[in-house]
C-alpha cells in the first residue's frame, strides 16, 4: 500500500513539474502571449462596438414635392432612433447621386398631390429608395418605412371614417405586441462580445497546446521527453492543463475587464458551471491541437493546421449561421462541432441564467466528444514514434 501511495505521489510531482515547465516556455513565446492578449481585449472590443445588427440613425433624405400637413407629418415620423433626416432635396435625381456616393442610405420622395389623395379616399404612393450595398440595414430600413408608412396610413383612414377619436375601440383589428426574453431591448453589443469571446477560445484552445508540443519537436526536446520515465498522458496532459490556465485567464479577464464593465454584458448565471464547462470544452479541443502538432513540423504549419481547423468548426457551429437556416445535412454536421454544443451552454449560462438541470445534455455531448477526441490525440502521438 505504501508502495502505491509513493508512485501515486510521484505521478502527482511529475504532472505538477511539467506543468510548470509549459507556463515557463510560453512566458519565453511573446508571439503566442501578444495574439492571446489580443484575442481576449481588443479583438472583443472592436466587434462588440464597431458590429451591429440594428439600424441606429440611418442618414434619409427627403424630396417633398408636396409640402403639404400630411407630407410634413410623415416625414416627422421618419426619425430616432431609426431614421436621422440628413436634409431636404430639391430635385430627386440629387437623392440618386447621394445614394450612389454612400451619403445617404434611404431616399423618401413624397409626389405632388399626396394630401389630396388621402383627402379622397385614393390610393396615395410614396417611393422610398434605399442603399441595399449593406444588405442587414438596408432590410431593416425597408421594414421599418413600411410599419411606419402603415401605420400612418391606417391613422388617415380612420380620419376620413370619422374615427379618429378614439374610434379604434370599435374596430376589429390586430394588434402586435412582441415581447422579447433574456434580452428586452436586443442589444447586439451583449452578443458580439460573448460570441467573438467563445471564438477566441475555440482559436487558442487548439492552438496553444498544438504549440506547445511543435515546440518540444524543434527544439528536440520531445524525444528527451520520451525516453523519460514518462508515458504519452503525462507528456502531454501538462500542456493541456498549462493552456486551460492561461486560456481561463484570458476568459476571466474579458469577461470582468472589457464585456461586463463597457459592453454591460448580464452573467446570469453560475459562473463556476461555466468556467467549469470551458475547461471541460479547452479539454475538448486540445485533442484536435495535439493532432495537428503530430502533422506540423514548427509553429508557421502549426498556425496554419489551426485556422483550417478552426473555421469549419465556426461555420457549423451557429455562431454566424443559425443552424434552423442550414440544410438538412448540414444542421446535423453542427452535432459533431463541440463548439455548437459550448455555445448553447455558454449562451444558457450567461443570458438565460440556466443551469446543469437544463444544460446537461449539451455538456455531456461535449464530454463524449472530448474523451473521443483527446484520445484521438494521445493515439495519434504515441503512433507517431513507435
Amino acid at each position: 500500500m505504501s508502495e502505491r501511495m509513493h508512485a501515486v505521489r510521484i505521478w502527482w510531482r511529475r504532472l505538477g513539474v511539467l506543468t510548470w515547465k509549459e507556463f515557463i516556455q510560453l512566458l519565453r513565446d511573446p508571439v503566442l502571449l501578444l495574439l492571446a492578449a489580443y484575442l481576449f481585449t481588443v479583438n472583443i472590443y472592436m466587434q462588440g462596438s464597431t458590429l451591429s445588427m440594428q439600424l441606429k440613425a440611418a442618414p434619409l433624405l427627403v424630396h417633398d414635392a408636396d409640402h403639404s400637413a400630411a407630407s410634413r407629418e410623415i416625414i416627422y415620423r421618419f426619425r430616432e432612433p431609426y431614421f436621422r433626416f440628413a436634409g431636404e432635396l430639391d430635385d430627386p435625381r440629387e437623392g440618386m447621386r447621394r445614394l450612389d456616393e454612400g451619403l445617404a442610405l434611404a431616399v423618401l420622395d413624397i409626389p405632388p398631390g399626396f394630401e389630396e389623395a388621402l383627402q379622397a379616399g385614393r390610393p396615395a404612393r410614396l417611393q422610398l429608395q434605399v442603399d441595399a450595398t449593406p444588405t442587414t440595414q438596408a432590410f431593416l430600413a425597408a421594414s421599418y418605412a413600411a410599419r411606419i408608412v402603415g401605420e400612418f396610413g391606417r391613422e388617415a383612414a380612420l380620419v376620413r371614417a370619422g374615427q379618429a377619436s378614439g374610434g379604434e375601440a370599435s374596430l376589429p383589428f390586430i394588434r402586435e405586441e412582441p415581447r422579447a426574453w433574456f434580452n428586452p431591448n436586443q442589444e447586439d453589443r451583449w452578443f458580439f462580445p460573448i460570441s467573438e469571446l467563445l471564438e477566441a477560445i475555440t482559436i487558442m484552445s487548439i492552438l496553444l497546446p498544438g504549440a506547445a508540443m511543435v515546440r518540444e519537436k524543434q527544439r528536440g526536446t520531445v524525444e528527451q521527453l520520451l525516453v523519460a520515465p514518462l508515458s504519452p498522458f503525462q507528456i502531454m496532459f501538462p500542456k493541456v492543463i498549462a493552456m486551460t490556465a492561461v486560456i481561463l485567464a484570458g476568459v476571466t479577464f474579458s469577461l470582468f475587464a472589457v464585456a461586463a464593465p463597457i459592453f454591460d454584458v448580464p452573467m446570469r448565471g453560475s459562473l463556476l458551471l461555466f468556467y467549469g464547462v470551458t475547461a471541460l470544452y479547452v479539454f475538448t479541443n486540445a485533442g484536435l491541437g495535439l493532432f495537428a502538432a503530430t502533422i506540423a513540423r514548427n509553429v508557421a504549419q502549426m498556425g496554419l493546421l489551426a485556422i483550417l481547423m478552426v473555421v469549419p468548426l465556426i461555420l457549423i457551429s451557429g455562431t454566424w449561421t443559425p443552424p434552423e437556416a442550414m440544410p438538412a445535412w448540414m444542421r446535423l454536421a453542427t452535432y459533431v462541432s463541440p463548439m455548437r454544443h459550448y455555445i448553447d451552454v455558454s449562451y444558457g449560462i450567461l443570458f438565460k441564467g440556466a443551469g446543469l438541470d437544463l444544460l446537461w445534455d449539451s455538456v455531456t455531448a461535449i464530454m463524449v466528444l472530448g474523451g473521443a477526441v483527446f484520445g484521438f490525440g494521445v493515439w495519434r502521438f504515441r503512433r507517431q514514434f513507435d
